[in-house]
């Protein structure tokens, strides 16, 4: 199973629709969005995902009622709250945005997920820790680092390539 995964839109209307038309071309499976929307004006634009998308808040995620109106509009959406947990086949994933370090370094530490992925940072990186992988697509909205991007994961190898989204503008 192919799996796209951004995080960080914070409203970045244009780099939205470059990350979705980057993942429809990619043939995903899957997205997750690992929260930072900000507003409920940008779920439209990722209901033009052609895969089912599972997404998380983020510490910078406005009105939550409301980003969850948007998100049941769309049935190929799911919002989960704070935190999901998706079965990928036989890849237990475990979504969240990271803002809580703590629960973040225990879900990474106490390995309760085969993947663990989470944005917040900004920062986009992939570790293999051997019984575990870490994927932080990075922001999609490039406004931080100026280098917007998302991942594709491959359940089957287990392998996240981190892709830029400065072509897709």
């Amino acid at each position: 199973m192919r799996i796209g995964i951004l995080s960080d839109t914070h409203d970045n209307l244009d780099m939205t629709d470059a990350a979705v038309r980057r993942l429809n071309r990619e043939g995903v499976d899957l997205t997750l969005h690992a929260g930072d929307y900000v507003s409920p004006f940008v779920i439209p634009r990722l209901a033009n995902l052609q895969a089912p998308m599972v997404g998380v808040l983020g510490n910078n995620d406005g009105d939550h009622g409301l980003l969850a109106a948007r998100f049941a509009e769309h049935g190929h959406l799911s919002l989960r709250g704070a935190f999901a947990a998706v079965d990928a086949g036989d890849v237990a994933i475990g979504l969240l945005h990271g803002d809580d370090r703590e629960l973040l370094q225990a879900l990474i530490g106490r390995k309760a997920f085969d993947i663990v992925v989470h944005g917040h940072t900004h920062k986009a990186d992939v570790r293999d820790l051997g019984d575990i992988l870490v994927v932080n697509p990075g922001e999609a909205c490039g406004y931080l680092t100026g280098r917007p991007t998302i991942a594709v994961l491959d359940t089957a190898t287990r392998h996240a390539e981190v892709l830029s989204l400065r072509s897709e503008k």
